[in-house]
């Protein structure tokens, strides 16, 4: 692999954070700078970690990054299950959301775990 965007990984954080910043487009002003701030912050810092990760000398460090970004994914899942909760996502949305999540985490953990 020569960057970070050649870790699937990386690849599958991408979309989830695409999809999230799509899907709280529509959320309430009054959630600008509350929760719809909050949830694309975390998917950013997943991606973000991943690339920062790729880029460390050692294991160590590359695993630390890498366990952040797992991190900030189960910030985004705690999030998006509050905005489903205040009817800001669709049962639709939202189930859609928790898949690309699932999937984001499983091959993050993956990676994780070929680091090591």
């Amino acid at each position: 692999m020569k960057t970070f965007k050649d870790v699937m990984a990386w690849q599958k954080g991408y979309e989830l954070t695409l999809r999230i910043y799509r899907e709280t487009a529509v959320f309430p002003k009054s959630e600008e700078f509350g929760l719809r701030s909050q949830v694309r912050r975390a998917a950013v810092s997943v991606i973000s970690n991943i690339a920062e990760g790729f880029k460390k000398y050692s294991s160590r460090e590359r695993i630390h990054f890498y366990k952040i970004a797992e991190s900030s994914l189960e910030e985004v899942k705690c999030q998006t299950m509050l905005a489903h909760d205040l009817g800001y996502l669709d049962a639709q949305s939202y189930g859609n959301l928790t898949r690309l999540q699932d999937e984001t985490g499983r091959i993050l953990f993956g990676w994780i775990t070929a680091q090591k």
